[in-house]
């Protein structure tokens, strides 16, 4: 073959390599982290006078750290079925967690686009081990959603020890603390992974009620601990409980950060930790005493005794979209693209991981596939980008009380209406009242009552571009 054949030949060669998408052992792994009623103050990091959690901080560190990171729906179920469609709980009819006794059909539809099926699809080995809380029965199994692997529990519940899973397909009885077992079955799928580009995504059901037993070395710095707790003179709170129940929740969240630390140590003894994208964040915030509740959007009084109930919000019930609820604790590290210490102060949520994770990967969302969240890929890059930060909630519960809130919050104003209950609607000036302390619902200020208006028109703006349906509430209003 002559000269001038051969470099025809070469070029023609190299045109159709560069024609060929990167192989899937070239784009980053990626580690969803996710936890289980885990609040943003329950960090060392934050400030907290008594958590520990090492591991968790030092990853908040190596990268970015989202300290306006929020959940669209305060409670487990809603707020998994926005992470993994990028629609609100109204949109796909979750709009409060599911209960698997009352409740043994009910399930995420597997006809909405989701992100794990388009990784995989586009040649990601994928695993969900933990947690799932969309279905229990099989047409709503975890591998009809697009995870190839599974191995954890399809409802909600489970106990810190010795718990029963989905092994291999079959319910079995494990023994050890569940937080361990799970991360002892990420570390394999890890490994088993190794040489290809692979999403796993980690549910712990920790810090979840709940939380002991723990491991001894977890328990050990709460067990005899006096801890200090946010509002220890509100009105009737039971301080006592208050301070049990603190000790117990760190406790499950040192457990959770035990293992988080195992799990980074095992990406640098395999050296994928440099491309490895681990995300860590949670499903909701949590309440510990503050404001007089604990527990997170379907919170319960913990005053003795509890304010009196109505016919829709029985006794000891406090359902509510406070910041503490809908708050999530999130970080990413992603070595090479994001530089350790960043924080984004912009406000993202749980709708937002579907288009971001899969420009992570450079995989493209099918057109004319209709999701509510944005990628913020450019925000971690540190690039200029124009970004709202105003944030619409919404919650209609069903189980211990019957609500339909929905809230809408700005950088200052926060305004919450509950079309099921109009005497509990809220207004909070978050920059006054940053706790939530006061409610203005009734002030007479002009201000106040021109910001009143103004979000409760964004409000109703809202349910009616997602036909929402609470909106046949504001049918009975305009009837009034």
């Amino acid at each position: 073959m002559g000269d001038i054949a051969v470099r025809i030949l070469f070029a023609i060669v190299t045109c159709l390599l560069c024609s060929i998408p990167a192989t899937a052992a070239e784009r980053p792994n990626i580690l969803f982290l996710f936890t289980d009623d885990q609040a943003p103050w329950a960090l060392g990091l934050s400030g907290h006078p008594h958590a520990k959690t090492p591991h968790m901080d030092r990853l908040f560190n190596s990268g970015a750290y989202l300290v306006n990171a929020f959940t669209t729906t305060p409670v487990c179920s809603p707020s998994r079925a926005g992470l993994m469609t990028s629609r609100y709980g109204s949109e796909v009819g979750i709009t409060d967690w599911i209960n698997p006794r009352k409740e043994p059909r009910h399930g995420l539809d597997p006809k909405f686009p989701v992100w794990p099926k388009l990784l995989r699809k586009a040649g990601y080995q994928t695993g969900l081990i933990g947690k799932w809380h969309l279905g229990t029965l099989d047409r709503f199994h975890p591998t009809k959603y697009g995870y190839g692997y599974f191995m954890g529990f399809r409802g909600g519940g489970n106990v810190p020890k010795d718990p029963t899973l989905e092994v291999a397909g079959k319910e079995t009885k494990l023994k050890g603390f569940l937080p361990d077992i799970l991360t002892d079955d990420a570390i394999r799928f890890v490994g088993r992974n190794r040489a290809r580009a692979w999403m796993l995504s980690l549910h712990f059901r920790a810090p979840h009620a709940r939380w002991l037993p723990v491991r001894d070395e977890d328990w050990a710095p709460f067990n005899s601990l006096d801890p200090t707790i946010p509002n220890p003179k509100y009105p009737n709170l039971d301080v006592p409980r208050v301070k049990r129940v603190t000790r117990e929740y760190l406790a499950s969240v040192a457990s959770v950060d035990r293992n988080v630390g195992r799990l980074l140590a095992e990406l640098d003894r395999l050296k994928l930790a440099k491309n490895t994208i681990v995300i860590y964040s949670s499903d909701h915030g949590y309440n510990m005493g503050h404001n007089g509740i604990w527990h997170k959007g379907n919170g319960h009084w913990i005053l003795k005794p509890p304010p009196k109930g109505t016919p829709n919000v029985p006794t000891g019930q406090r359902p509510n979209m406070y910041d503490l609820s809908l708050r999530v604790p999130t970080a990413i590290r992603w070595p090479g693209v994001i530089k350790p210490g960043t924080k984004i102060t912009q406000t993202v949520t749980n709708l937002d991981w579907f288009p971001t994770i899969l420009a992570m990967a450079g995989v493209e969302i099918p057109k004319g596939t209709l999701i509510r969240g944005r990628n913020f890929v450019p925000i971690l890059k540190g690039q200029k980008t124009a970004w709202n930060n105003d944030l619409y909630a919404e919650y209609s519960t069903h189980h211990q009380s019957k609500t339909h809130m929905r809230m809408f919050r700005t950088e200052r104003w926060k305004l919450i209406r509950d079309y099921n209950n109009r005497e509990r609607d809220e207004f909070y000036d978050l920059k006054t009242d940053p706790a939530e302390t006061t409610n203005l619902i009734e002030s007479k200020d002009p201000l106040h009552r021109r910001m009143r208006v103004m979000l409760n028109q964004r409000i109703e703006s809202r349910m009616r571009r997602l036909k929402d349906p609470a909106l046949k509430t504001l049918v009975e209003e305009a009837k009034e």
